[in-house]
């Protein structure tokens, strides 16, 4: 899959970015109406991820195999399940716009707003991101910065071509007689599983 940059981390200045900076993060996504996970390893997502797919009716997923994603082995946890997992490129592309939920990645979060950054270089990945009703992302959970500053400063190191977006909180319009409404112009429900624990063979996310 196409990529903005292969390791964020490397534009990350070490004192700018942590743990540090997680609770307040999780507080300002919970107010956009995010939903947050913090699990220990990424297997631990398995049991949260099928409960919410339970919980909507899923019956096609389509997912981004990032290395958060395939160190858990949710597609083959969700495809046990009965469901029907698309995550080849071109199968997203035919599949993305009937599917229940999307299941991705980000590379960091923003303490400051709730945010989190999305590479969204691939095509297969914006789709997974804006037309599926309930959009799961994996984040390290110490992947998070203070503020859209220090943000914008990462991507000015790594970003020379592409398409790169914050998403913060679950899709919101108010364009129709200014009455707040949510989910028309993509997810209604963002589902952030935030990680702990990456294992050293799962690389970088």
């Amino acid at each position: 899959m196409k990529t903005v940059c292969e390791d964020w981390s490397k534009a990350f200045s070490p004192d700018k970015i942590g743990l540090a900076w997680f609770d307040e993060f999780a507080i300002r996504a919970k107010n956009v109406a995010a939903e947050i996970h913090r699990v220990k390893n990424p297997r631990d997502a398995n049991p949260i991820i099928a409960e919410i797919a339970v919980s909507c009716g899923a019956k096609k997923v389509v997912g981004i195999e990032g290395p958060l994603q395939i160190a858990a082995g949710i597609f083959a946890h969700l495809s046990s399940q009965g469901i029907e997992v698309y995550t080849e490129k071109f199968a997203i592309r035919h599949e993305a716009e009937t599917a229940d939920i999307g299941i991705s990645h980000v590379e960091f979060g923003v303490a400051e707003t709730g945010s989190v950054l999305e590479d969204g270089y691939a095509v297969e990945k914006r789709l997974v991101s804006t037309l599926t009703p309930v959009h799961i992302v994996f984040l390290r959970s110490a992947y998070i910065v203070p503020n859209m500053e220090e943000a914008l400063n990462i991507i000015s190191k790594v970003h020379s071509q592409g398409y790169i977006s914050f998403i913060t909180g679950p899709s919101r319009t108010a364009d129709i007689e200014r009455v707040l409404t949510i989910g028309v112009h993509g997810p209604s429900r963002l589902i952030i599983i935030a990680v702990d624990e990456v294992p050293e063979e799962s690389g970088k996310s």
